[in-house]
């Protein structure tokens, strides 16, 4: 393949990493706004908990289910043209969200949405990865990630205030909409990266299965995506339910548990970039850094959180649970460099999309329904959801184990790649 095909730097690398940035600003936003106004629209759509958390674990499955197909598309046909096409698609039925009247009327299209969003993680990571050199790869992506805890910051915060004072739960997925459509048709005038075909030892042309075969048989790889599984099946249970947990422990209103949330969750802007900093600075160390950075990370997040739930989130609890954050956004901007660089150009959309699809069908994609399941089964009540969310938080635990037994492989892996990127001066 042509190597000027893979050039980086520029102008034009400034404009991707901008674009699509404001993308993940936006994906999170609509993503987060249901945790803000989850309670208000149980109570007015008269569900139950089980129902509430379903409608989130059915948007999150909606990722999972065409994250890796929307990948391979990308990869093959064009990851400006895919990221466009999904972001206007979750827009589109984010609006229509907030028309829903009954569990069907908001399960649906909540579901689309989900759809929509599976074509943007991987396609924005692969772009932004392949648009800047690969040392400073994790603090790019970190930048990227940045955006994504500041949308899920303004999800909740503003979600809240719109939901309160401007017309109720419906409105914020309303005012939403409409960025994201206008971002989505922006990105289709970026610059793109030619699309390759990868191929296996006898020369073969890798197809849909075969790619997917083929990131299996990378060790790292696999112990990545199961680590991926449990980091977030602590991180979307809290995503979910804490301004619901604020709600029924405090007594207050959802502008008011969306501001906590959005207090913990503004973190997420500090820990994104400075954890891929600190990625980085360890990989020029020790050739398995950014997976140890990903598994340190992980455990002190389950530690941080479990404390901070046990002390109920007031006080010192509170200040645990921003750490929690903290921790929690630090090992992404690492974990999403790690599948980029132990593929080809070929598969680095498919790479994360994976990990995506990985994540949501094993157990992240499930999280939300398993809180609500287990907070019924304790009586609901700001009790039964708490010990919930602290049984769900152990996952942490058991991914940072995950990303340890994969740093094993790590630095064999890269040696097999290489690096295909030349730096524009």
């Amino acid at each position: 393949m042509d190597k000027k095909d893979y050039s980086v730097g520029g102008i034009g690398a400034h404009m991707v990493l901008v674009v699509m940035s404001l993308l993940y600003l936006i994906n999170f936003m609509d993503r987060q706004v249901l945790s803000a106004v989850l309670e208000p629209m149980r109570i007015d759509l008269g569900l139950n908990d089980f129902q509430a958390g379903a409608v989130q674990t059915v948007f999150l499955l909606g990722i999972a289910l065409f994250s890796f197909p929307v990948a391979y598309l990308a990869d093959r046909w064009s990851r400006r043209k895919a990221v466009a096409l999904m972001a206007i698609i979750w827009s589109v039925f984010t609006f229509l969200t907030g028309l829903g009247r009954s569990f069907v009327g908001v399960v649906v299209p909540r579901a689309i949405v989900g759809v929509g969003e599976a074509g943007f993680t991987a396609g924005g990571t692969a772009m932004v990865s392949a648009s800047y050199p690969s040392r400073s790869r994790a603090a790019v992506l970190g930048i990227f990630s940045l955006f994504s805890g500041l949308g899920a910051v303004l999800g909740v915060v503003l979600g809240g205030v719109l939901s309160k004072k401007y017309g109720g739960w419906q409105t914020p997925f309303f005012v939403f909409a409409v960025p994201g459509v206008i971002l989505g048709v922006a990105a289709f005038f970026l610059r793109d990266y030619k699309t390759s075909n990868e191929v296996d030892a006898s020369g073969n042309r890798l197809g849909f299965f075969s790619s997917a075969v083929a990131l299996f048989r990378i060790p790292t790889l696999r112990w990545l995506y199961l680590g991926h599984v449990m980091h977030n099946v602590m991180a979307f249970s809290m995503l979910t339910w804490l301004s619901a947990y604020f709600m029924r422990s405090r007594g207050v209103a959802e502008d008011k548990a969306g501001m906590l949330l959005g207090i913990i969750s503004l973190m997420a802007v500090i820990g994104a970039p400075l954890g891929g900093i600190l990625a980085d600075f360890w990989q020029k160390k020790n050739p398995r850094g950014r997976m140890l950075w990903a598994a340190l990370a992980d455990i002190a997040a389950a530690l941080f959180i479990i404390v901070a739930l046990y002390l109920n989130v007031a006080g010192v609890g509170f200040g645990l649970a921003l750490v929690w954050c903290f921790f929690t956004m630090s090992a992404l901007p690492a974990l999403a460099s790690v599948t980029q660089d132990v593929v080809k150009p070929g598969l680095k959309s498919m790479s994360w999309g994976m990990a995506v699809f990985v994540m949501y069908v094993l157990g992240g994609g499930w999280a939300p329904m398993m809180v609500g399941v287990i907070s019924d089964s304790l009586g609901g009540g700001a009790e039964g959801l708490r010990t919930a969310l602290m049984i769900m938080s152990v996952g942490g635990f058991v991914g940072g184990a995950l990303f340890l037994l994969g740093s094993r492989h790590y630095p064999a892996d890269q040696e097999k790649v290489g690096d295909h990127a030349l730096e524009k001066e």
